[in-house]
């Protein structure tokens, strides 16, 4: 069976991955490097083991969250599409069966808010550890004095955790943010479709979505 540490020497994958990050920073888009999907890969699998799904499901969303992003060395439009057929024909082309591979294939194509949504388990595994990846390391632009609102936004955050609990059945994102550097408002205006499709994905999996700022529950 395909693992993620074979995907992880695919030099095709890293190729990709690679050239995802140069786009998309020329682009000023914030850092979507082997960070990202490093902890993308780990959270989305770690989700599931809280939960205590079978544990080829969570290989499963280790996977995908390793590849989530391939999309980009296309295009960051419609990434998420172009991204699930690339990752499909890698997969297969590694060996890994059509239905394993068609599972995360799905959840990567429903990964981005514009478009996505929980199809399945490892794809609402898959949502929640992306978008709880916010934080100040990943703004790629030095120049404070050029931030846009998401750049402001990202830099403010000086903590994140994602936080599973699966006793009271709750997925919790802690954000501790510098509101000298960024309103809690702006945070809404920016992540506010993130935010509902982590609440449709928690609920996917039996879960209540919390968001909590400062100490503060606000969802």
């Amino acid at each position: 069976m395909v693992t993620l540490e074979d995907v992880k020497k695919n030099e095709e994958v890293n190729t990709l991955l690679r050239l995802s990050h140069q786009q998309l920073e020329i682009r000023g888009y914030t850092e979507h490097s082997f960070r990202h999907v490093g902890r993308t890969a780990n959270m989305a699998g770690l989700i599931l083991q809280t939960l205590d799904h079978d544990e080829r499901d969570v290989e499963l969303a280790r996977i995908a969250g390793y590849l989530h992003d391939i999309g980009n060395a296309i295009n960051r439009e419609d990434h998420a599409i172009t991204g699930a057929y690339m990752a499909y024909r890698i997969l297969t082309g590694m060996g890994m069966s059509y239905h394993e591979a068609g599972i995360i294939m799905q959840a990567i194509g429903n990964h981005d808010e514009g478009s996505g949504m929980p199809v399945s388990n490892v794809a609402a595994a898959l949502i929640l550890a992306d978008k709880s990846d916010v934080h100040r390391s990943r703004v790629t632009n030095t120049d404070i004095s050029t931030f846009d609102i998401h750049d402001r936004v990202n830099y403010a955050v000086v903590s994140s955790e994602l936080l599973v609990d699966p006793d009271n059945k709750k997925a919790i994102l802690e954000l501790e943010i510098d509101t000298e550097i960024c309103p809690v408002m702006d945070y809404f205006e920016i992540f506010l479709d993130r935010m509902k499709l982590n609440r449709r994905a928690a609920e996917f999996l039996g879960l209540r979505f919390e968001l909590v700022i400062n100490g503060t529950q606000l969802l």
